[in-house]
């Protein structure tokens, strides 16, 4: 078997075995990985070192000149990226030629986010311990943990979370199913909550996970989309935040977070549950400041020293 078809297949074992992606998603890879070996092969490259960031941009405008939108272009380049990461963390090849490849540019719009430190004071500004603070203030640690719609956390129960395990269980659109890893900071945050606050707030038996001074969920009256989100502007202004609040900044921002820390873009996809990986690409607009900091530390004259 050549080295390069081989380093594919023990990827995308990787990707089962300890990345624990599902078949839709590895198959995803294994589609792009093949035309790229094959386009690879036709240049009798054979071996992962052999390849050169001149050979994945030729690469990428072999994909163009066949008529890929730009968002397919960079589906297949995220996949290219991943598995050039693997090889040089796995010791197989020196270098990753991919990393400074340039993404082809998207028009969609680029959400609006907030930095890490200002997702820390809008999560601060909710802390208290009466009943309804430590609600609020495990709502957002888990909507940031999670990335989850406020649709999909209104509609939370009980047995959709594992806390041993460390993941929520979440129903999306068209009720499709995900599994998504929670952090222990609002795994704490929602122990909290149920242990202090949801037994205050609970006044008739229910499986809803947040309820309102009534003890109410949603299909009770309860808590709403629309609570949550001025929920999320109230603690916005408490936190001097001067940036527009939109009801879907803390979604934005955990998937902008993730990819600015080195996250790759499929496994993203899965924790938001889009469909198509085009939608989840107009986060890497937080590529530019990677670049950036890159061309800083690396450059000869990219920093005064």
């Amino acid at each position: 078997m050549p080295f390069l078809k081989q380093d594919i297949e023990e990827f995308l074992d990787y990707l089962s075995v300890e990345r624990g992606l599902s078949k839709n998603t590895r198959d995803s890879y294994r589609r792009d990985l093949t035309k790229y070996e094959q386009f690879l092969k036709k240049r009798r490259i054979e071996k992962s070192e052999q390849i050169a960031k001149e050979l994945i941009a030729s690469y990428m405008g072999h994909l163009k000149s066949h008529g890929l939108a730009a968002t397919s272009v960079s589906h297949n380049l995220s996949a290219i990226r991943v598995f050039h990461r693997f090889l040089v963390r796995d010791g197989r090849v020196k270098g990753d030629p991919s990393g400074m490849i340039e993404s082809p540019k998207l028009w969609k719009r680029v959400p609006d986010v907030l930095t890490d430190a200002e997702i820390v004071r809008l999560i601060e500004a909710s802390k208290g311990e009466t009943p309804q603070l430590i609600r609020d203030y495990a709502i957002l640690e888990f909507l940031y943990a999670t990335g989850m719609r406020v649709s999909e956390l209104v509609n939370l129960t009980m047995d959709q979370i594992h806390f041993e395990s460390g993941f929520v269980r979440c129903f999306g659109k068209g009720k499709k199913e995900r599994l998504i890893p929670v952090g222990k900071k609002a795994l704490e945050a929602l122990k909290k909550y149920c242990t202090r606050a949801r037994p205050k707030l609970m006044k008739r038996t229910t499986s809803v996970v947040f309820l309102n001074r009534a003890g109410r969920g949603l299909n009770e009256g309860g808590l709403t989309r629309q609570f949550i989100w001025q929920m999320i502007r109230r603690y916005a202004r408490l936190a001097g935040l001067t940036k527009t609040i939109k009801p879907h900044i803390v979604r934005h921002s955990f998937a902008t977070h993730l990819l600015a820390h080195g996250a790759d873009l499929r496994s993203v996809q899965e924790m938001l549950g889009h469909a198509d990986i085009a939608t989840t690409q107009i986060y890497t607009h937080v590529e530019t400041s990677r670049l950036k900091t890159v061309h800083q530390e690396y450059h000869p004259r990219g920093r005064l020293r």
